[in-house]
């Protein structure tokens, strides 16, 4: 029987950028040396308390003012500093970010930016006085996570693995922990996994009131260690750091609780169990009480602690379970009762928020249906009202709801079709609303909360006009039958495009779990590059698979225990499935990724191998078990347990089955995926007597940036495609 494939083309013509009758072509170097095509945001928005102003700041080279501006008209009213005016011992600071107190009377500056993670950056940090005047360094050297304490008379810090308070008035240095050393214990901030795989990098937390801090204490003594060489210099300088793989041993946690009056630490009881997860702890309403968060180890199984903060004492509030996994995220808000909350979950099959009153036992559903919530936005105590933004219309769009604390009354105030990011403004008087469709350019519109749109802060049009001057393809939104169901997807033709000739394709995907690569907003993954790759010639398509996100949890997680297997088999079928249009050549279908899309196209090329001519890799895991444990185990468990999980799908364990072209790319300062997944796989090919090419980055990360390394890159990219398929 001939395979059913269905095509289903999303024509949008509002605001569309497409430009058929253009005469440029696009080149690397308009990618990533001229920024040809870049896009504006809106740089250093910052609401302000009253809910009717914001701060950015406006720079002409090296002169840079903070400025207050209505929020209604976008008028400026006044600046609150200028670094030419306010200098340090005479000296300029050049602002990378910065932030307020609660009163909005003191300014936290911070520049001379160092990354070390993804998360964690290093900052010479300037507190400055607004009505005085004033400005001072508030350490000598760059620290980690500063905040200001809540009622505006300390500020707190990391530095050498330890947490330190300090009087903003006499300059006095509480060190609130004493035992930090490199490698061992880390005080208020995260270990290397939890920055990466839990998305938070300060880990401390004042009180409300401002009495008490809550910190972790990470003890990574016997967490295994990993070490990268760097080369430059004359020896290579080694950097070793905790780096807990698949099944190995994680820090030991310890939730601390210091009283800034009596000066005392009190250790919250969070059970005798040390191999667990404390993913989250967050204030609740009351000032002396605390919740944690712990998860087991399966990380199907999550406990909300309710500490008290004098005792340390815990009691389980409730627990969420699930047989697969729970993910992490910072959907949760205690309301003023001081005995429920809201939270999401995915008991019913999909994402939604409920309120859960744990004195009562009593659970109301505020959100339902066949659709999954993206993110809560916040909730208007004052008047009873929860905003979220869902994919209710469509697993492909994102649109701002408001419901009461009833879940009744519930209204769209974002009508318009296609994608709605929100950021809300304190007071959620307004919101910010980043819209966009995969055919126009993002605009970002203030809007009120009846969804009335106020103004414009920026429509990019100086990015749509530019692009009418390229001969672009035609970017639409389909759908494309995987294995066993159809698959949300994007496809882009070339600008001459001709349905009476054959066309190679390139897939692009991610594939990763709960990721999306496909929606309606612009500008879809590599859009620049995929388009002068259209207008060489090839047909450019991404699928999101099996695995993938917003379309509920059965889809989402029937990947649990083996991933790589229905990923790589449906883009597998999606490569045949296209083959047997009239206007694409069979013989020639490529795949490419990068990260967890790195690791499916090795898996393609390998189990399909009879499908893709060619492959490109770029950082892949090559096996899970070289990657770290909380990614790793939240969706294979560990590999004692999974070995076949592990094995069956790992391209390290089926190297020998290559037969088209393969290009697989690392930067060997990879802390994230190591580069050791390039050897083991370019190993295993040599054992297998296998042709490959590869590329190595000299001492870069994951993302494989910096100078002309961008350009370098897609440069090889470009050449092996136009040379292999």
């Amino acid at each position: 029987m001939r395979r059913c494939f269905l095509l289903f083309f999303i024509f949008i013509t509002t605001g569309s950028v497409n430009a058929q009758n253009g005469k440029k072509n696009i080149t690397l170097d308009d990618l990533w040396k001229n920024r040809t095509f870049a896009l504006k945001d809106v740089p250093g928005f910052n609401a302000m308390k009253d809910g009717l102003h914001y701060t950015q700041i406006e720079s002409e080279g090296k002169h840079q003012k903070i400025k207050i501006y209505n929020l209604e008209t976008g008028k400026e009213e006044k600046t609150i500093f200028d670094n030419e005016l306010q200098k340090y011992n005479g000296n300029t600071i050049n602002i990378d970010e910065y932030s307020f107190s609660n009163d909005e009377q003191l300014l936290l500056l911070r520049t001379e930016s160092e990354n070390i993670y993804r998360r964690s950056v290093l900052h010479r940090v300037y507190i400055y006085d607004i009505n005085a005047g004033k400005i001072k360094l508030i350490d000598n050297d760059k620290v980690l996570h500063d905040a200001i304490a809540p009622n505006g008379q300390y500020i707190t810090y990391i530095k050498y693995n330890n947490l330190f308070c300090k009087s903003i008035k006499t300059d006095e240095i509480i060190k609130i922990s004493d035992d930090g050393v490199k490698n061992k214990i880390i005080n208020g901030n995260c270990d290397w996994v939890y920055e990466e795989e839990f998305g938070f990098s300060k880990a401390y937390f004042w009180s409300p009131d401002g009495n008490y801090i809550a910190y972790y204490r990470f003890d990574e003594t016997l967490v295994p260690e990993f070490t990268i060489a760097k080369y430059t210099g004359l020896y290579p300088e080694e950097y070793t750091y905790k780096y807990p793989k698949a099944g190995e041993r994680n820090s030991i946690i310890q939730i601390k609780i210091f009283d800034l009056r009596t000066k005392k630490t009190t250790n919250a009881d969070i059970g005798k169990e040390t191999d667990i997860y404390i993913p989250r702890i967050k204030w609740t309403t009351k000032n002396n009480e605390l919740c944690i968060f712990r998860m087991n180890r399966y990380q199907n199984k999550l406990d909300y602690l309710l500490t008290n903060v004098e005792t340390g004492n815990s009691t389980i509030a409730f627990t969420d379970e699930n047989k697969y996994y729970i993910n992490i995220d910072d959907e949760i808000t205690f309301l003023p009762d001081g005995h429920s909350m809201i939270y999401r979950s995915e008991k019913d099959g999909y994402s939604h928020l409920f309120i859960r009153d744990w004195t009562n036992q009593k659970e109301i559903c505020l959100t339902s249906g066949n659709y999954d919530v993206d993110n809560l936005v916040g909730i208007d105590i004052n008047k009873k009202l929860v905003y979220y933004v869902a994919a209710e219309t469509s697993p492909l769009e994102r649109n701002l709801y408001v419901v009461n604390l009833k879940a009744s009354n519930k209204k769209c105030l974002t009508p318009e079709k296609g994608y709605h990011s929100i950021t809300p403004c304190v007071g959620y008087h307004y919101f910010l609303d980043k819209y966009t469709t995969i055919n126009s350019v993002p605009q970002y519109y203030l809007r009120n909360n009846e969804g009335k749109i106020i103004r414009t802060l920026e429509d990019n049009h100086l990015l749509a006009a530019k692009m009418q001057e390229y001969s672009l393809g035609k970017l639409k939104l389909t759908t494309v039958k995987g294995k066993n169901e159809l698959l949300n997807a994007w496809i882009i033709t070339p600008p001459d495009f001709d349905s009476t000739k054959k066309y190679p394709v390139l897939l692009y995907q991610y594939s990763g779990p709960g990721s999306q690569e496909v929606a309606d907003k612009f500008p879809v993954g590599n859009f620049f590059w995929h388009q002068l790759l259209a207008e060489k010639g090839y047909i450019i398509v991404c699928a999101d698979g099996t695995g993938t996100g917003f379309r509920g949890e059965a889809f989402r997680k029937k990947t649990y225990l083996e991933l790589g297997k229905y990923e790589s088999e449906d883009q597998i079928a999606v490569a045949q499935n296209l083959s047997e249009l009239p206007y694409i050549d069979k013989n020639r279908i490529g795949i490419w990724g990068w990260s967890f899309g790195g690791f499916m196209s090795s898996n393609c090329i390998l189990k399909g191998n009879d499908v893709f001519k060619m492959a490109i890799a770029v950082a892949p895991v090559t096996n899970w078990r070289y990657y770290d444990n909380i990614y790793t185990e939240r969706y294979m468990r560990t590999p004692a347990e999974n070995a076949k999980g592990y094995d069956e799908n790992a391209p390290e364990k089926i190297a020998d089955k290559l037969k088209g072209k393969f290009l697989f790319i690392h930067g060997t300062a990879d802390d994230n995926v190591h580069f050791q997944n390039a050897t083991m796989l370019a190993t295993a090919f040599i054992k297998a007597d296998k042709d490959y090419d590869s590329e190595y980055y000299p001492d870069k990360a994951h993302g494989i940036s910096g100078g002309n390394t961008r350009l370098h890159l897609y440069r090889r990219m470009t050449d092996f495609i136009l040379h292999n398929l």
